[in-house]
């Protein structure tokens, strides 16, 4: 059971057999099905040697919300806001799929298939499996949705293609997998995406969406299809996908839309009537045709024939397929070279494949993404900020959810505190990668919808977790779940005498984690700001701060009292005492500068210089009464006013506990944090109410200013994995011509992004996504809140201008920034650690208890604790995935987290003993699959393509050997 992990920022999955107690002894059997089918190739229709071969693709996009929430879209309710009911759009392909064999669907998001599903008939089941097995009905994708790629974590968007490809595997056999990525509709590309598209078995993607400029040059230079190098640190081809850019985004050519939300014209085929019309399109689509083919490689052409939410009157759109291609067909023998046919994606993708050609290679993503000059989609990497942080925190309550569900065993689901359940989060999670949904790109109250789907997702893991924590501790006491700590609010410990703090970790490795709890002892007093926002929810006037160290994969518990007379007891932790200056192991933050616009801070390292301060200034962002160009800034674009940033004060109100209390405004403050065995510093961010009395929409930023000499250069990360490196104004793959110096020059940040030079590294670990750039050498800027008065005219048709009921004139949002300066040497030794505890954040639960009352607060423990672990993980290994699979298995996935040269020590070969590994469960057998468990790894097997020599951008580094098997 021994697994050694070669590759640099890898993963790997396997499903192993427990025996969680001495008890019983389960027996598990794989027992794989295969039904008589004709699905993959071969049910492709024929294609004509010599011929443009044109292939028709009809598809529906259905977005899982965006105008409307899932539920409306799916049954077809709010038919104001947009017509679309995405049960009709299925039952209509189906019934007109069978009156033809020769036509061909494809379908994508199953989240809404799922439901669909359930609904069906015996009968009906049957024959839309037999569709599956000829061919005729196609999945792509596959995962419950077509994820955003800016605005995700990896983690997240690997768990929904899980529970999408599962479903679409225990539902159809090897017939329902899904052979290629399907990502139409997403504002931007990210490298990681394509990556774990590989690492899934795909053989090729497919997106719609790219820069106009980089358009232009790839249409003239016809590398519209690419094989993209997806990572700097697996081996080819591991992480290689043929890529292809659709011609009209994902809809139909103009002229050619036969839905009802169309108004292109039927064609009208007898002879007999005025207003014949076949000849007339023959000719346009011919011209169309030939068109596109000089813009593309091979003598085969591809067509997306729907569009959103298509095809709810399927026999529209067939009837006029059907004629189309006789039609145009039938010139052939007038000695027309083109052939027009039904096809599918992955139809599509074996003709390239057979073409035997070699094809462009591209090694860096498609971030950021404009449409034209000056409108340039990089607004949505922080849009919603409050619904963005949400999605990352339930992503970490849900693997400590499923991490408990492991550990607890059957009693986890069903205990002394009733049936609780893991799915529901993950289905509400898995939503919640949608698009436009964590991006921030929807209507108000569809961003309401996610964050209720996922508050009942809390609810039923709180169940699991405390019948698990109370099992694993044997105390049946109620556990209590405080959800507003950020702004210090928990009922429990604001008013009982004694208490215990649980702390769970999901790491497989020890945390030190600070603990901030309203009380009303002497302490830390809270500060204005956090009594400001709480808006009358706790009452608590002081903060109880203490340290704890939690085990890799288990808990701690402390005992905290509230003392009434004489010095904490000796096995007692006393209360730490404010210090005379604000200072850890790196920075201190200089008391000079603290009534300036800038907090100043420097290292207190003899080999580290660098000297930076942190400033909150804000862009107003254009109303489009602009000459240059009238679009507005809005839920997807961003777009400045000016290019310089306001300042939002020049002094600022201070005050200086454990922490530096900042206020720039009434709408804006900072604390800054340093705690004394940390190497960070920590600022807390509050914005909001963002005024809008003025009329101008505002975009807050943070801006960090230092001495280092960054040379145009800085880096962020992609979907929290590997890094990327960008320059400003600068393109990998074209001569960029910069019409926007800031919008044009924001790029994701989902969890870290970092200056260097020769000596210092300056890195900022984020909580949530945002969106970023260095516009100024030795610079980082950060964009955390945005509220805007005009809608940007992409869709959603409001403007982003949030409110609640609590804060009516305007969201009040809150976050943290956690700031490490390094050597570039030793960087990632420090970030990456860090940006993990923060995406995997220590969970926290309370226990009521009873005390004499008294005056003063002391913290007791550890005692007891628990670790699901034998011994702790290598410092290269994260483990990804503890989640059960079934009864009796358990999918684990592990993965090297570090890229290749990244760290001296940590970018090496790791060595993993799987039976030693966890502490309650014996492993009996382990399977290896893909990245997303619904292949054996021995069985995946991928198109080969070939890559041009000297297409390649970014340069790759020197691989080691791929993974064995154990």
């Amino acid at each position: 059971m021994i697994g050694k992990i070669h590759k640099q920022m890898s993963h790997d999955s396997w499903l192993f057999s427990k025996m969680a107690t001495p008890e019983y002894t389960p027996f598990v059997f794989l027992l794989l099905l295969f039904q008589s089918s004709v699905w993959g190739f071969p049910s492709c229709h024929a294609t004509k040697p010599g011929m443009l071969n044109v292939h028709l693709v009809p598809h529906t996009h259905d977005d899982v919300g965006w105008l409307k929430t899932v539920d409306q879209y799916f049954y077809g309710d709010r038919n104001d806001i947009q017509h679309a009911g995405v049960q009709y759009i299925l039952d209509s392909v189906v019934d007109q799929l069978l009156k033809n064999p020769d036509r061909r669907f494809i379908y994508v998001e199953t989240a809404f298939f799922y439901r669909w599903w359930k609904q069906q008939t015996d009968d009906m089941q049957n024959t839309v499996k037999q569709l599956v097995n000829e061919g005729r009905l196609e999945f792509v994708n596959g995962g419950w949705c077509m994820s955003d790629e800016a605005t995700t974590h990896y983690s997240a968007v690997i768990d929904q293609m899980t529970m999408g490809l599962r479903f679409l595997n225990d539902t159809f056999g090897h017939c329902g997998r899904p052979r290629v990525a399907w990502h139409i509709d997403p504002f931007g590309h990210a490298r990681e995406h394509a990556s774990m598209f590989a690492q899934m078995g795909y053989d090729g993607f497919f997106f719609g969406r790219l820069d106009y400029q980089d358009r232009n040059r790839r249409m003239v230079a016809r590398e519209q299809e690419m094989l993209w190098r997806a990572s700097e640190s697996l081996t080819p081809p591991m992480a290689d996908l043929f890529t292809g850019i659709l011609p009209n985004g994902y809809n139909p050519p103009e002229g050619f839309c036969w839905d009802q939300s169309c108004d292109d014209p039927p064609i009208r085929d007898d002879p007999d009537l005025e207003d014949y019309n076949v000849d007339d399109v023959v000719t346009r689509f011919l011209h169309i045709a030939h068109g596109q083919a000089l813009v593309y490689k091979t003598n085969h052409i591809i067509m997306t024939m729907g569009s959103d939410f298509q095809y709810e009157n399927a026999n529209l759109w067939y009837k006029n397929l059907d004629k189309l291609i006789r039609y145009v067909n039938q010139m052939q023998s007038n000695g027309s070279e083109v052939n027009v046919l039904y096809s599918t994606p992955s139809c599509y993708l074996q003709e390239l494949h057979r073409a035997n050609l070699t094809w462009p290679l591209k090694g860096d993503d498609f971030f950021p993404y404009a449409d034209s000059a000056h409108d340039f989609w990089t607004g949505y990497f922080t849009s919603r900020p409050a619904l963005k942080r949400y999605e990352r925190i339930s992503n970490s309550y849900l693997q400590t959810c499923k991490q408990l569900e492991v550990l607890g065993g059957p009693i986890s689901r069903k205990g002394p505190f009733g049936a609780g359940d893991s799915e529901t989060l993950k289905k509400a999670m898995a939503v919640a990668q949608h698009h436009d949904a964590v991006s921030g790109t929807e209507k108000q109250h569809v961003a309401n919808d996610y964050a209720r789907k996922l508050a009942n997702g809390w609810a039923h893991c709180q169940v699991l977790v405390s019948n698990t924590l109370s099992s694993l501790s044997g105390s049946s006491a109620p556990r209590v779940y405080c959800e507003h700590l950020n702004i210090s609010v928990c009922p429990l410990t604001e008013t009982s005498k004694k208490f215990s703090v649980n702390v769970y970790n999901p790491l497989a490795r020890p945390v030190s984690w600070p603990v901030r709890l309203p009380v009303n002892g002497t302490v830390v007093p809270v500060s204005q700001a956090t009594a400001a926002v709480r808006r009358g929810r706790g009452y608590a006037v002081n903060e109880l701060l203490f340290q704890v160290q939690a085990p890799p994969l288990g808990y701690s518990t402390y005992s905290v009292s509230l003392l009434q007379n004489g010095p904490p007891s000796p096995q007692s932790s006393p209360l730490p005492r404010a210090p005379k200056a604000v200072q850890n192991k790196s920075f201190s933050p200089q008391p000079s500068s603290l009534l300036s616009l800038c907090a100043s801070i420097v290292t207190l390292r003899d080999f580290l210089s660098s000297l930076f301060c942190v400033c909150l200034s804000r862009y107003n962002a254009s109303d489009g009464n602009n000459s240059e160009s009238i679009q507005m800034s809005g839920a997807y674009i961003f777009r400045p006013n000016t290019s310089t940033p306001f300042i939002i004060s020049k002094t600022a109100k201070i005050e200086t506990l454990q922490e530096v209390r900042q206020w720039f405004s009434p709408w804006v403050s900072q604390v800054v944090r340093l705690y004394t065995d940390s190497r960070a510093l920590e600022l807390e961010w509050t914005v909001g109410p963002v005024p809008i009395g003025d009329d101008l929409g505002k975009e807050v930023i943070s801006r960090l200013d230092s001495s280092i000499n960054s040379s145009g250069v800085f880096y962020t990360d992609s979907n929290g994995r590997e890094v990327l490196q960008r320059r400003k104004d600068y393109r990998p793959t074209w001569n960029l011509r910069q019409s926007e110096p800031i919008a044009g020059n924001y790029y994701p940040i989902n969890s870290r992004a970092y200056i260097k030079d020769d000596k210092d590294q300056l890195t900022v670990v984020t909580d949530r996504s945002q969106g970023g750039g260095s516009i100024q050498d030795g610079s980082l800027e950060i964009m955390l809140h945005r509220r805007l008065l005009y809608d940007d005219v992409r869709g959603v048709g409001e403007p982003l201008n949030e409110t609640s009921d609590i804060y009516p004139e305007g969201l009040v949002v809150r976050g943290r920034h956690l700031l490490s300066l390094s050597p570039p040497a030793t960087a990632a030794d420090t970030h990456r650690p860090l940006a993990q505890e923060v995406v995997l954040q220590p969970l926290i639960t309370f226990t009521d208890g009873e005390l004499h009352p008294s005056t003063r607060l002391e913290v007791q423990g550890p005692a007891p604790q628990f670790s699901g672990l034998q011994a702790v993980l290598p410092p290269a290994v994260h483990l990804l995935t503890v989640s059960q699979w079934d009864q009796d298995t358990v999918l684990l996935r592990l993965e090297h987290q570090y890229q290749a040269s990244e760290s001296k020590e940590h970018s090496q070969p790791v060595t993993v003993n799987l039976q030693k590994l966890f502490s309650t469960l014996d492993v009996l057998g382990v399977s290896e699959m893909n990245l997303s468990a619904n292949q054996w790894k021995d069985e995946m097997t991928r198109l080969d393509w070939k890559a041009e020599s000297g297409t390649h951008h970014t340069g790759v580094t020197n691989q080691l050997s791929a993974y064995s098997a154990l």
